[in-house]
């Protein structure tokens, strides 16, 4: 028997509002303020991510873990990787790890706009 029921994933940001935006444009769904530190992005399919508002947040080191650790990171499947790449960095996405050794690794890694590192997946 389960313990808990999941209910999101809160990301650290200094613009709340901005980064909610960025993922709906990834994501679709509806963006809800919950006051002026706290957003939500009620995505497709009843998922939702939170985004709360830290004035000296440091994003993390991708990939140095031995120093400042990635924290977390997102994962996203998408039927084409190459198609879309140019979207997500339309929105704001910096590349971080382009390298999907021509198709066989199979994801390719970048950072949001706040510098939190997500993947693209193939799907």
């Amino acid at each position: 028997m389960a313990i808990a029921t999941y209910c999101l994933v809160a990301l650290d940001c200094p613009d709340p509002p901005a980064l909610a935006e960025f993922y709906a444009g990834v994501l679709g769904g509806e963006v809800k303020q919950h006051n002026d530190d706290w957003y939500d992005l009620h995505a497709p399919g009843g998922h939702r991510i939170s985004f709360q508002r830290v004035p000296d947040h440091r994003p993390p080191d991708w990939p140095h873990a031995d120093e400042n650790s990635q924290q977390l990171h997102l994962d996203f499947t998408v039927p084409d990787i190459d198609a879309a790449e140019p979207q997500v960095l339309a929105l704001g996405a910096t590349p971080l790890d382009l390298d999907d050794k021509d198709g066989s690794r199979g994801w390719r890694v970048y950072a949001d706009p706040a510098g939190h590192p997500f993947c693209l997946c193939r799907s």
